[in-house]
C-alpha cells in the first residue's frame, strides 16, 4: 500500500473537520481572481503572522460547525460553484484533508488549496489527491515568520500553482525579488506580489516591479476588501 492510499484510507474514519466559515463570494486571489468560488476555512494554524487577518480563526477555542467530508462535499454541491478554496488557518494541517481533496475532486471541483509556506506540500502530491492548484504563500520579513518557510515545497510546484508574496515595507520587496529569482520561480508557476493592507501603497509595489523589469511577476490587490468592508467576513 503507498502512502498516498494509506492516507486515504485512514482518513475515512476520522470525526470531522472544524469549519469557521463556508460561503460563496469572488475569489479575490490567485489566478482565478475575480471568479466566483466556494470557501471553506478550518480553524487552526502553525503560523501567527504580524498582518494575519484571519486570527481568530487560529484560536483553539474559535467557534467552528465540525463537518465531514461528505457533508462539506454536499454544501459544496448544492452551492452550484465548480471553483473550491480550501483555506484557514492552515487546511493542510487538517487531519483527513486528503480525503477531502479526493471527494470534491471526483465530484468535479476545481480545488485550490491556500496554504502558508510552512507545510511540506511532499505528502499532498499524489493524482488522487493534488489539489488544481496550490495557492502557497512566502512570509516574507515583516510577518516575523520566514523562518518557518519549508523551501523544499518549490521543488514541487508547477506550472498550475501560486506563489503570493505579501510585502509590508520596501525590505519585504527585496526579498521577494531575491527569492523570485534564486528560485526561478517565474518559470515554475504564477507569482504574486500583494500589499500588507494599510502597510504599503500599492503604488510602490508597481513601481519597484516596473524598475526592476519584474516579468512574469503579477501585482495582486485583494479584491474582496476594495469591494466590501476590508475587515467583513464571509466575503
Amino acid at each position: 500500500m503507498n502512502q498516498t492510499t494509506h492516507t486515504l484510507n485512514t482518513a475515512n474514519n476520522r470525526s470531522a473537520f472544524p469549519v469557521c466559515e463556508k460561503f460563496v463570494s469572488l475569489n479575490g486571489e490567485g489566478k482565478k481572481a475575480g471568479q466566483p468560488a466556494v470557501f471553506v476555512r478550518f480553524r487552526g494554524c502553525n503560523l501567527s503572522c504580524s498582518y494575519c487577518d484571519t486570527k481568530w480563526v487560529n484560536e483553539p477555542d474559535a467557534d467552528a460547525e465540525l463537518m465531514t467530508a461528505a457533508g462539506i462535499c454536499e454544501y459544496v454541491k448544492n452551492t452550484g460553484v465548480t471553483n473550491v478554496t480550501l483555506t484557514g488557518g492552515e487546511p493542510l494541517r487538517q487531519p483527513g484533508i486528503s480525503r477531502l481533496i479526493a471527494l470534491l475532486k471526483e465530484t468535479g471541483a476545481a480545488v485550490e488549496v491556500e496554504t502558508n509556506g510552512a507545510v511540506p506540500l511532499d505528502g499532498f502530491c499524489g493524482a488522487e489527491v493534488r489539489p488544481d492548484c496550490f495557492t502557497m504563500d512566502y512570509k516574507l520579513p515583516s510577518s516575523g515568520m520566514e523562518g518557518k518557510m519549508v523551501l523544499s515545497n518549490f521543488e514541487l510546484l508547477k506550472s498550475c500553482d501560486c506563489v503570493k508574496f505579501v510585502a509590508g515595507s520596501g525590505g519585504d520587496l527585496s526579498r521577494a525579488l531575491e527569492i523570485i529569482k534564486k528560485y526561478r520561480l517565474t518559470d515554475l508557476c504564477h507569482v504574486y506580489l500583494s500589499p500588507v493592507f494599510g502597510k504599503i501603497e500599492p503604488r510602490e509595489i508597481a513601481e519597484f516591479m516596473i524598475a526592476r523589469k519584474m516579468n512574469g511577476v503579477n501585482l495582486q490587490i485583494q479584491l474582496h476588501k476594495v469591494i466590501w468592508e476590508p475587515d467583513r467576513r464571509g466575503v
